[in-house]
């Protein structure tokens, strides 16, 4: 197993992931849901700034996953690992910046509808939801596939994590059935933020797991050639 700079930095790297993610997400004053009501902006409102704040932390917790599988790739993309750790850690990463444009967009239209919305009577702050309803169903879909995508990587990470035993077999069987679990929700049912919630914080707990392994046991790069 090995111990150096780059695991420290990986690890680190996944703990402050989930940190971002979690705190950014639990201590928000307001959640949005799959698609905007006219409620939120008068929830945003109340205190639109330490609204704001807690959605940059979470967004930029979905920057640091990605920086974090960069680095984890950057120590297993050689061969053998690679031919599944690439593709895996490609296809999270993909999935991880189109869940994170997305959620830049719930907390860019929210912050702006607060300004838009002031002073409007309810009627007219349905029809002000109404012209944006095209524009919030293409970012559904942003949703919807960024899971799936994290979910096709996870699944081949993992099992790259398996084959060459790179953490701890456990950790490995974690992530392929995280990445099983993330695509048969998206696939088997309409997308429903509530359904799909657990979900997010199960993935909180494999960042933490991830971290805290390489941390304190490393990395086995025994087969590398």
């Amino acid at each position: 197993m090995i111990k150096n700079f780059g695991t420290k930095f990986i690890g680190w790297a996944f703990i402050l992931a989930a940190v971002l993610l979690w705190s950014g997400w639990a201590f928000s004053p307001h959640e949005v849901g799959e698609y905007f009501i006219a409620s939120d902006f008068a929830n945003i409102g109340k205190n639109v700034w330490y609204w704001i704040w807690m959605y940059r932390i979470h967004i930029f917790g979905w920057v640091t996953m990605a920086i974090a599988i960069f680095g984890f790739v950057s120590m297993t993309g050689n061969k053998p690992y690679g031919v599944l750790i690439v593709p895996g850690a490609g296809m999270i990463i993909v999935g991880t910046f189109t869940i994170a444009i997305a959620a830049a967009y719930y907390y860019n239209y929210g912050a702006w509808g607060v300004g838009q919305t002031m002073g409007k009577s309810p009627e007219e702050i349905q029809e002000f939801l109404n012209g944006t309803l095209f524009t919030n169903q293409y970012v559904t879909c942003f949703v919807r596939f960024g899971r799936i995508f994290s979910g096709v990587g996870l699944i081949l990470l993992g099992f790259g994590l398996l084959k060459w035993k790179l953490l701890s077999t456990w950790l490995g069987w974690f992530t392929v059935l995280l990445g099983f679990t993330a695509m048969g929700i998206i696939l088997s049912i309409p997308d429903n933020f509530e359904v799909y919630k657990p979900v997010f914080h199960v993935k909180v707990i494999w960042l933490v797991s991830m971290g805290v392994f390489i941390l304190l046991k490393g990395i086995n790069l025994s087969k590398t050639d």
